[in-house]
């Protein structure tokens, strides 16, 4: 059901730091403490490399309404690094600052201003997320680098073997969600449903622009403690996502 951006997602601005040692050219936005600040939600997204847009960036393109608005303006569609392209898928203290903020793990495109750091340095890990109330860490091994998630609102993993960054999140006591998939594929998305029977990551498979949705979806269904499910493409097509997670959270 990529066909609609979910309403929540459309307030947001972009922003996005790069870990390499090099700053990439973007859309000048505004920095990063006039963002973190400002009352408008913004996305913060972490790169540690450059070049073509991967997986990460299909979930940075829902979030920035890319697929509705280049068929408007008749522009061409997003080619990700694995060939698949994105068809219509409908400072102030750490007291008083504006927690209204998104980091995307791994992202790199035009879209937003980069922000560079050494990703060891743990005061840069600190300054990237001042502001942030929601990670999406589509990839492994972000989570476990960062020593304190304070401030965070809730974290959304799409896991397949990360067990190193859902035991940090778990300890944490911070609301949670974790997306098991199947094999991720190179499909393109909102053609078939999708099935969430236990078990069912076993054989399925998920294309990856799915999987990026399903993501942005779970964002604000902020469960109160957390909600770990499997989903696969299958049969079901999802008309209300926010009442689809509730459920699961009640099955849970």
């Amino acid at each position: 059901m990529a066909g609609v951006l979910p309403s929540s997602i459309s307030q947001y601005t972009l922003l996005y730091y790069s870990i390499d040692n090099s700053i990439s050219n973007s859309k000048p936005y505004s920095s990063l403490s006039s963002i973190c600040n400002a009352k408008k939600r913004s996305v913060v997204c972490s790169s540690s490399r450059k070049g073509k847009p991967g997986f990460f960036d299909v979930i940075l393109d829902y979030i920035e309404g890319g697929p509705k608005l280049r068929k408007w303006y008749g522009a061409p569609d997003l080619n990700t690094e694995d060939g698949s392209i994105l068809e219509e898928a409908d400072e102030s203290s750490e007291e008083d600052e504006v927690r209204d903020a998104v980091l995307v793990t791994d992202g790199d495109n035009e879209i937003g201003q980069s922000m560079t750091g050494d990703p060891k340095d743990s005061s840069f890990l600190k300054k990237s997320l001042r502001g942030v109330r929601a990670i999406i860490c589509p990839n492994e091994g972000f989570l476990s680098k960062v020593e304190s998630l304070k401030g965070v609102q809730h974290v959304v993993i799409l896991s397949l073997l990360a067990e190193q960054d859902e035991a940090v999140v778990v300890a944490s006591g911070i609301p949670y969600t974790i997306i098991r998939t199947g094999l991720l594929t190179n499909d393109r998305g909102a053609k078939l449903g999708f099935s969430f029977e236990e078990g069912c990551t076993v054989n399925g498979s998920l294309s990856k622009e799915d999987a990026a949705f399903v993501c942005i979806e779970a964002l604000d269904v902020v469960p109160e403690r957390g909600l770990v499910f499997e989903v696969v493409n299958g049969e079901e097509k999802i008309l209300n996502w926010k009442d689809q997670l509730t459920r699961l959270m009640e099955q849970a």
